[in-house]
């Protein structure tokens, strides 16, 4: 049997709470390289003030053990040295320890697609089921509230607002710097959504307008 974690079966996505999470792997496959690291933080939405605010009290980080450490390439560039990979947490405490921490809550990521691949592979894995709550994409939300900047990567939002990143491909400082683009983009957002859904369907017109 799978394990079946408690707020599996919650009916409602907690809408006052999001985290925005990030990872490290392995490689560049999210269908086959491994997940090394994975950071998160809460941040707490307001809607009838429509305020959003990071609460880096609520945050979580976890190396996962491997058996095999990355190649060296790797390691330069998240800076995971062979003896964080191998004196990690095993793969099963770790991801549950990231689901109670993300409890209900929507999970957020820069080019979510990839960080929720892995994610919910490893989860599978080591939990028996992946997490049910909902994705979005925070490019998705950049692009469809500010399509006059034509950025894509988080490099290239992040010079656009002028945030600083204390340390790129490192998943607690790149979590740090996602939830800042949040922030900077979120007086447009907040301007269109009253709602977790219409958050939902603000990212989802970003796949109309690049079909355009």
């Amino acid at each position: 049997m799978g394990w079946t974690p408690g707020w599996k079966r919650a009916q409602a996505v907690d809408e006052s709470r999001w985290v925005v999470l990030d990872v490290e792997a392995s490689g560049l496959d999210a269908a086959r390289d491994s997940l090394l690291a994975i950071a998160s933080v809460a941040v707490r939405v307001d809607w009838p003030s429509r305020s959003l605010a990071i609460d880096l009290g609520d945050s979580f980080e976890a190396v996962l053990r491997q058996e095999q450490p990355s190649s060296r390439d790797n390691i330069l560039l998240h800076g995971i040295g062979v003896a964080r990979q191998s004196g990690g947490l095993p793969a099963r405490e770790a991801l549950q320890a990231f689901a109670v921490h993300a409890g209900a809550s929507p999970l957020l990521a820069f080019h979510a697609a990839f960080d929720h691949t892995l994610v919910q592979r490893h989860a599978k894995a080591a939990l028996g089921a992946g997490l049910p709550q909902p994705w979005l994409d925070i490019e998705h939300l950049c692009g469809v509230t500010h399509p006059e900047v034509g950025a894509r990567s988080l490099d290239e939002w992040m010079d656009h607002f002028g945030i600083r990143c204390a340390a790129r491909h490192q998943a607690a400082a790149d979590v740090l710097a996602e939830s800042e683009l949040l922030l900077r983009i979120w007086p447009r957002v907040a301007a269109e959504c009253g709602c977790w859904r219409d958050v939902q369907r603000l990212a989802g017109r970003r796949r109309w307008i690049a079909r355009r």
